[in-house]
């Protein structure tokens, strides 16, 4: 293709991609207000870690038995609605927009770079879903801490635009973190970071990242800093254990290739001893072309 073919393919899979967005932002728009079978409404979800603080909490409920977050200007609710809308549409739909990058990438990749890309993506879409799921558990706790300071002589109403800015950095701040094994694993398949330094940097990199997530996460609570800190580690330690799996195999599989016992001056052994060739009858010579003198 040419550049010009290229460059209108590029907005032919941009315009699709966006509309699956859009189309899947609706959904997730309707999907605020509106339960789906046993699946409850996404409100519902997103000031659930709220409505589940203790009861010994004072939370600010003009109607009693109600948690609702406080809207403080105007049409706030509907664009926070539109934004959680289109955050959720882009996970339902991540399949139809991410097909369309895959179509227009693909082509210039080879088999084996097309199914290490695939493994590559499969693995960090998990890790991340695993780690946002993790931060929304562990949320509820983290607001427990940060809200008890006050004791009594403050009165818990979060701000709608507040809670939701903290809610989705949380999420992004864990799902993110919970890529770091995937790197390390990439690199090290590359070459780049050999179990051999992973193993002597081991403690320093354990405690680089709890530092990390004691300045990542949003709040200063310490359950969520203790949290990603603890997990991160424990992913950082399976990445290391399969690194040292691959440079094992890789090590055994470059001894058997090469000649290990041998010195570097020392010459490869090589076999001078001759075969005995079989003589082409004269008859089969002549009926190839051949003559005589050749």
């Amino acid at each position: 293709m040419t550049l010009r073919d290229h460059i209108y393919e590029l907005r032919h899979r941009l315009g699709l991609a966006i509309l699956f967005i859009l189309l899947g932002g609706v959904l997730g728009f309707l999907w605020f207000q509106y339960r789906v079978g046993p699946i409850p409404s996404l409100g519902h979800l997103i000031t659930g870690p709220y409505c589940d603080l203790p009861g010994g909490t004072v939370r600010f409920e003009p109607i009693p038995g109600k948690c609702q977050l406080l809207q403080t200007q105007p049409f706030e609710a509907f664009l926070i609605q539109f934004k959680i809308g289109i955050a959720a549409g882009m996970v339902l739909t991540a399949p139809l927009w991410l097909y369309q990058v895959w179509a227009f990438i693909t082509p210039g990749l080879y088999a084996r770079e097309r199914k290490f890309a695939l493994i590559f993506v499969g693995f960090a879409t998990a890790l991340f879903a695993i780690g946002a799921v993790l931060a929304y558990f562990v949320l509820p706790k983290g607001l427990q801490v940060l809200v008890s300071f006050g004791g009594d002589q403050f009165v818990t109403a979060l701000a709608a635009d507040k809670y939701i800015s903290f809610l989705l950095t949380l999420l992004f701040i864990f799902g993110v973190s919970f890529e770091l094994p995937l790197l390390i694993v990439m690199l090290n398949r590359v070459g780049i970071l050999p179990y051999q330094n992973l193993k002597k940097w081991r403690r320093g990199i354990i405690f680089a990242l709890f530092i990390f997530a004691a300045f990542a996460t949003p709040g200063t609570d310490p359950v969520s800093m203790v949290a990603l800190g603890v997990a991160m580690a424990l992913l950082f330690e399976v990445a290391v254990q399969i690194s040292r799996v691959h440079d094992r195999r890789k090590l055994r599989r470059e001894e058997a290739e090469s000649q290990t016992d041998l010195d570097d001056d020392e010459a490869s052994p090589v076999d001078y001893s001759s075969e005995p060739v079989e003589a082409t009858p004269a008859s089969d010579l002549r009926s190839s072309g051949y003559d005589d003198v050749t």
